[in-house]
């Protein structure tokens, strides 16, 4: 466990800067994966901001070149996979329902990698600036897995199309892209200034009127989440632990490919 006079470091940060609470990930040891401790304090932030009467939104940003690398596999390795499996898919539900229904707007900040868990993440987010460093992808198929929870956030943002080719592929692909896919809403050159110059634009919503707009954006995408996300659950839970699921993520930390893909 990492410290700092005695307390335990932070994996995600909290500040409030210009009337936007800041929430940081800053776990870049393991790329800002989705490990417990992580997801346990964004939750907590989330929570945070939303109480918090001097937030007039959220910006969701993030330390070193990886804003989210998805699920912490090392860690579901050494669980058991049935339980992990089970853990996390509701720690990413809470997670995307976190944001989707927070009544204040969330805008990710990104300038860097987004994989897997990361993407469900970006869909969920109401505004998405990404810089030139940044790159997305999803790999689940990679390991045997699908986008099972994440697609409840990713369909309705990304062309159909779009959707069809990235899930399967898993290719790697940057902002101009994601942006032309609807998966974030700018591409930009400085994500500082960009994000700075929306926040000036949202500051003249009133609080009412935001809360009541994103209701109006998000409901069919919440009306799903009670509609799909018990049987995607299942789903998901059901491939972890299977031979295929094994092999891909053996393969991933012994840096081969996989035996189907040799």
């Amino acid at each position: 466990m990492s410290e700092t006079n005695g307390a335990e470091t932070p994996f995600v940060r909290y500040e409030l800067r210009d009337g936007f609470a800041v929430l940081t990930l800053d776990s870049p040891h393991n790329r800002n994966a989705l490990s417990s401790k992580l997801v346990r304090e964004l939750l907590d932030g989330l929570r945070r901001a939303r109480a918090d009467e001097q937030a007039r939104g959220v910006i969701l940003t993030h330390t070193g070149n990886t804003f989210c690398a998805g699920a912490d596999l090392k860690e579901a390795l050494d669980a058991d996979p049935a339980a992990a499996a089970d853990i996390r898919t509701r720690w990413m539900i809470e997670v995307l329902r976190g944001i989707v229904e927070s009544p204040k707007p969330v805008i990710a900040q990104i300038d860097g990698n987004v994989r897997a868990g990361g993407m469900g993440i970006v869909g969920a987010c109401d505004i998405v600036v990404a810089g030139p460093g940044s790159s997305f992808a999803l790999t689940e198929a990679r390991l045997g897995l699908a986008p099972f929870m994440i697609s409840l956030t990713l369909l309705p943002r990304m062309t159909a199309r779009a959707a069809a080719r990235y899930f399967q592929t898993g290719e790697t692909f940057d902002t101009a892209e994601a942006e032309r896919i609807g998966l974030i809403t700018v591409a930009a050159a400085d994500a500082d200034v960009e994000v700075a110059r929306l926040c000036g634009e949202l500051r003249k919503g009133s609080p009412q009127g935001l809360a009541e707009s994103k209701r109006l954006v998000n409901g069919a995408l919440l009306a799903e989440f009670d509609r799909s996300a018990d049987e995607l659950a299942r789903r998901s839970a059901g491939c972890f632990g299977t031979p295929e699921v094994v092999e891909g993520m053996t393969a991933f930390f012994q840096r081969r490919p996989p035996s189907w893909a040799e």
